[in-house]
């Protein structure tokens, strides 16, 4: 089992920014690293991903243009950069790693997963 670890969560306001860290050991050898968030009452949703290098991302809909995905694999680190935060961002945030290469969008397509960091967006 790889450990991925989040943090980075909070509490802020509508309009803030927050970072969000996954801390993967082995990062380098791990294919698609994807972040999820389930809000409370809802199924579990797919927010981003990235690739192995680094040179290809992918966003859902209600976040592409806000948030940004990036990695260092040196750092064994992946980061969501989450601007303009709306309260509807509400979540627990959670990282997840695929062994293999490839776009992966749903949860049953990645391999290991981290234990989630909350975000409250306070309007």
């Amino acid at each position: 089992q790889v450990p991925l670890v989040e943090s980075g969560g909070g509490s802020v306001q509508a309009g803030d920014s927050l970072r969000l860290s996954c801390a993967a050991s082995g990062l380098p050898q791990y294919g698609s690293m994807g972040w999820f968030r389930q809000a409370p009452g809802r199924e579990r949703e797919f927010v981003g991903r990235i690739g192995r290098s680094g040179g290809s991302t992918h966003y859902a809909d209600s976040v592409k243009g806000r948030f940004t995905i990036s990695r260092e694999n040196a750092k064994n680190t992946v980061y969501l950069q989450m601007n303009s935060l709306k309260p509807e961002d509400t979540a627990v945030y959670y990282c997840a790693a695929a062994k293999t290469l490839g776009v992966r969008v749903t949860w049953g397509e990645y391999d290991y997963w981290g234990q989630g960091t909350q975000v409250t967006v306070s309007s």
